[in-house]
């Protein structure tokens, strides 16, 4: 199977997604609350991941979703697909337009290609690993900035709500609140932004297409301390996650360390 194929399938996935998402209306759609943490869960979601495992799933691959009850079947398989139907549904509840489909396929571990789809901005950032990355059909790269430096940084809402990004009000780089983590991942592959991290912990599920993009694109994506995420893990959980160019993560985790130490 080439990489081409993987690539036809996910983009054929995407717009599946968009068709079974297409009956609801961001800003005026019904939801429940799945979680402690109040996360919302619409009927539009729930179409959405079968429409995806509909378009994805064969024979011999694992799949890992987060609107699908997991199976500790998907650790047996090489490649799996981890897919989040619609990351950022609190922005698709209130008609933010910064929720996106988000699919990624991990193969022995390390995320090879993804696809995302912002269907509000019409913005569709697609590769892998062997073929680079487009944004809206042309080719896309991380930003090479030298340093952060009047960067811009790409932040949770919520964090940002929550005074979690407060540390760094005196930091070089400026700070854009944003919704979807997939998004704003898929906005720094296409070089829309210079980086993007989060401070709480994420699934793999909300960042396995953004990290296979991000790298795809001339970029790096690490935990705080330095290490590189694995993914299809036993519990599909990250403490943190940092994406963007590499001597931007390099100054950006001594920034952290420092701020982290005055608290």
């Amino acid at each position: 199977m080439t990489r081409i194929n993987d690539l036809t399938r996910i983009h054929d996935g995407l717009m599946a997604a968009v068709e079974a998402i297409r009956p609801y209306t961001p800003g005026s759609v019904e939801y429940t609350v799945k979680s402690e943490r109040g996360d919302p869960l619409t009927a539009a979601d729930e179409a959405a991941d079968v429409a995806l495992k509909n378009a994805l799933l064969r024979e011999g691959e694992g799949w890992l979703s987060e609107e699908t009850v997991d199976s500790p079947d998907r650790l047996d398989f090489r490649r799996v697909w981890v897919v989040d139907p619609i990351d950022g549904t609190r922005e698709f509840v209130d008609g933010i337009p910064e929720w996106c489909i988000s699919i990624g396929l991990v193969e022995d571990g390390l995320p090879v290609a993804g696809g995302i789809l912002n269907p509000e901005t019409n913005e569709l950032v697609i590769g892998s690993l062997e073929t680079g990355v487009e944004f809206n059909g042309s080719p896309s790269a991380v930003n090479d900035r030298p340093s952060l430096d009047g960067a811009v940084i790409l932040a949770s809402r919520s964090e940002s709500r929550r005074g979690e990004w407060d540390r760094f009000r005196d930091a070089p780089f400026t700070v854009r609140p944003c919704g979807s983590v997939a998004y704003k991942m898929a906005l720094v592959a296409a070089g829309q932004a210079d980086g993007t991290w989060t401070l709480v912990p994420k699934s793999e599920w909300d960042v396995a297409a953004g990290t296979a993009l991000i790298r795809a694109a001339g970029g790096d994506v690490m935990h705080s301390d330095g290490s590189e995420p694995r993914f299809n893990r036993p519990t599909p959980r990250f403490p943190n996650l940092l994406a963007a160019s590499s001597v931007l993560l390099s100054e950006f985790r001594e920034d952290w360390l420092r701020s982290s130490t005055r608290e």
